[in-house]
């Protein structure tokens, strides 16, 4: 990451990161965790959350990925709660309102709905938007995470002009920053959100649970090992340097526990903030 964005200047400009839950499922730690049997410990129950995330700022509104599709959902059992596009329309945001939308990475749970916003335009790393367009996308390890329709729409996005590519990191604006990790995807991507609570890293998939992080167990779903494993070395270094303070993964459910429900918006236990926003209900 260049020194100019790995530190804010004195005037950064303070956001407020929202964290929406919009779906669930039940798996066993088993379909969870890389090679399971390596821990010597017993199978279980473990529950996967799925989430969208805000970005609110006086220079307005980032989304960050777009959720899974009815028919992506469907298609492997995910329980949807909310659907992403009517929860964030109950935050206050519709998606013709949307005009900036980051995409992490291009998993069937995070590119489900570009289609839903019409007026935006799309961040992706190069790294990512080239290999889902490559042969390798079709092999059964990576196809199965992944909706032919979906990764269609994402390259006529790009070729209708709605899609900006980075390599290694860039600025959105003062106060947000996105990382190239690597590792659970060949571009898998993160942010850095400066808020008045502390920087803020949006992990995504580069940490799926707080135990993936804190135990060193890779994500059953990988691209490049080596990768995953040094995405967790660069997130230690982040928080042990203290450009981060707060770090969301993209599927645990202890997510929102960790972080200050938003109240007053008929979302109970499905919303959580960090950070405050001038036009903020919370």
């Amino acid at each position: 990451m260049p020194e100019e964005q790995r530190r804010p200047d004195a005037h950064t400009a303070s956001h407020q990161v929202v964290i929406a839950k919009y779906g669930t499922r039940v798996g066993a730690r088993s379909e969870v965790y890389l090679n399971y049997p390596l821990y010597g410990e017993a199978d279980g129950d473990i529950r996967m959350d799925y989430f969208v995330w805000l970005i609110r700022g006086s220079s307005g509104v980032v989304l960050v990925d777009t959720g899974f599709s009815p028919q992506g959902g469907s298609r492997r059992s995910r329980t949807t709660l909310v659907p992403p596009v009517d929860l964030l329309e109950r935050l206050g945001h519709r998606a013709e309102s949307i005009d900036r939308v980051v995409i992490t990475h291009a998993h069937y749970d995070h590119i489900g709905n570009l289609d839903l916003f019409p007026n935006a335009q799309f961040l992706i790393s190069q790294r990512e938007l080239d290999f889902w367009g490559s042969k390798h996308a079709q092999r059964r390890q990576f196809h199965h995470s992944t909706e032919d329709a979906e990764l269609h729409t994402l390259q006529e996005l790009h070729a209708a002009g709605r899609v900006r590519t980075f390599s290694g990191s860039t600025r959105i604006e003062s106060g947000i920053d996105v990382i190239e990790i690597g590792g659970h995807t060949p571009g898998q991507s993160a942010l850095i959100v400066q808020t008045d609570q502390g920087p803020v890293l949006l992990a995504s998939d580069a940490v799926h649970y707080y135990e993936e992080l804190e135990r060193d167990m890779p994500f059953t779903s990988v691209a490049n090992l080596v990768e995953m494993y040094e995405g967790f070395d660069t997130v230690g270094k982040l928080v042990g340097e203290g450009r981060v303070q707060h770090v969301v993964p993209g599927h645990d459910p202890d997510t929102l526990t960790r972080f200050t429900p938003l109240r007053g918006v008929g979302l109970d236990d499905l919303v959580a903030t960090i950070g405050t926003w001038k036009g903020s209900q919370a």
